[in-house]
């Protein structure tokens, strides 16, 4: 190919019509610097610029995966349609859930040059553990609708990798289970219903070992206007009634096994502060309250003695304020002042996005959807994959902004547009 001229290049193109690796060929050529250097469109290859652009493809084992999107799309593809569309909604408009990704083009990396970045250590301590990454899992329900293996899977996966793991209050393996496969206790989140099962939550939580409650304040109510979701339950050709009971949404949740179930659809919109003092009356677990993202409610967390805040719009399937989890962060941790650690979540993509909101003040950051990408994709596998290649994208982050350690990241290392 050396001897080989720009006017050459569209016979070289038809030569490798024959061969067999043509599909891998136009594919390498299509994102090549090859066809601008010579002045040349995808539509040369006899192909539009869609159908030859890389990652359009499903990837048929994970070490072909690019970025976490690349599990989006085998996601999609495996998964029942009422299923998929659980995990893809937000609600109404789904307008929170695109302004929790378009909210890190607000800002840019700022790189520095001349630093000795051989050595990056992302270790971060939260309440007295280190973990190797400051990204966590955050909790997600009902895994078992995405893989066989669901929650057991995902707590494999955080051992191998050493990620924080929160266990959501309506998963589908219990906890004891969860910790057993983790090999080391996961935080417990807490969905409140009447008080008799939320104390039995709670109770069950710190007796199989979880230090960490996760109070979750951004989803108010047990249903939500999730249109997403409802089209895609109208493609669903099987009869969900196999698994879902009409008013038994707890069924085959395995923190409810063996709890009366009376009182469970207690109307989460009462709640007030006062439920941080009903807690620290029947649990020593550190608590900290997910859904901040005010300087208001930051200033009551204070009051309140929390031990942590999660700025977090549920990933925008709470309200539909059209308000970005990133676009909180600021303001809650001017608020807090270190007093606390600040944790985030809600629309994280990239490593790019994680350095951004660690730059922001974040203490650290959670994932949701790429994980369960991840998962649904190739089971622990893909798990461990995705966890790879953000660790690695905020490792390129940090090296090309000289940051060798997450305290080297500050509000200076990025810009605002």
């Amino acid at each position: 190919m050396d001897n080989d001229s720009p006017s050459d290049l569209p016979k070289l193109i038809k030569k490798v019509d024959t061969y067999t690796g043509r599909r891998e060929f136009l594919k390498f050529l299509a994102g090549s610097p090859l066809l601008a250097a010579f002045g040349l469109s995808p539509q040369l290859l006899g192909q539009s610029a869609s159908q030859v652009e890389i990652g359009n493809d499903l990837i048929t084992v994970v070490g072909d995966a690019l970025n976490v999107f690349d599990f989006e799309t085998v996601a999609k593809d495996k998964l029942p349609p009422a299923h998929w569309g659980y995990l893809a909604s937000g609600v109404e408009d789904d307008a929170t859930l695109r302004a929790n990704r378009d909210a890190f083009k607000n800002y840019h990396l700022r790189p520095r040059r001349l630093v000795d970045v051989s050595t990056i250590d992302m270790k971060r301590t939260l309440f007295g553990v280190e973990w190797d990454s400051p990204i966590f899992l955050c909790p997600v329900a009902s895994q078992k609708a995405f893989h066989a293996e669901g929650e057991i899977a995902v707590a494999k996966a955080a051992k191998e990798k050493n990620h924080l793991q929160i266990l959501s209050t309506v998963t589908t393996s219990s906890v004891e289970d969860v910790i057993a496969a983790r090999g080391t206790p996961v935080w417990y989140q807490l969905y409140t219903y009447g008080w008799e099962i939320t104390q039995s939550l709670v109770n069950r939580a710190e007796k199989a070992g979880c230090p960490v409650l996760v109070l979750t304040v951004d989803q108010l109510l047990p249903s939500r206007n999730s249109e997403t979701r409802f089209r895609f339950i109208r493609k669903d050709t099987r009869d969900c009634l196999q698994c879902h009971i009409p008013d038994y949404p707890l069924r085959n949740k395995r923190m409810f096994d063996g709890v009366n179930l009376e009182t469970r659809l207690a109307d989460r919109a009462t709640l007030t502060w006062d439920i941080i003092h009903k807690l620290r009356e029947v649990t020593g677990m550190k608590i900290v309250v997910k859904g901040i993202v005010t300087r208001e409610d930051a200033k009551l967390c204070l009051k309140h003695d929390v031990d942590g805040i999660i700025v977090s719009n549920h990933g925008g399937r709470g309200q539909e304020s059209g308000w970005a989890s990133l676009d909180g962060l600021p303001e809650v941790v001017q608020v807090v002042d270190g007093k606390l650690p600040v944790m985030i979540d809600s629309g994280f993509r990239r490593g790019t996005d994680i350095y951004k909101a660690l730059a922001l003040g974040a203490t650290a950051v959670g994932i949701g959807r790429p994980y369960m990408w991840g998962l649904a994709a190739f089971g622990q596998e893909g798990v461990e994959r995705v966890l790879e290649i953000l660790r690695l994208e905020l490792e390129l982050a940090m090296m090309s902004t000289g940051a060798r350690t997450l305290e080297e990241i500050s509000r200076t290392s990025i810009g605002k547009f």
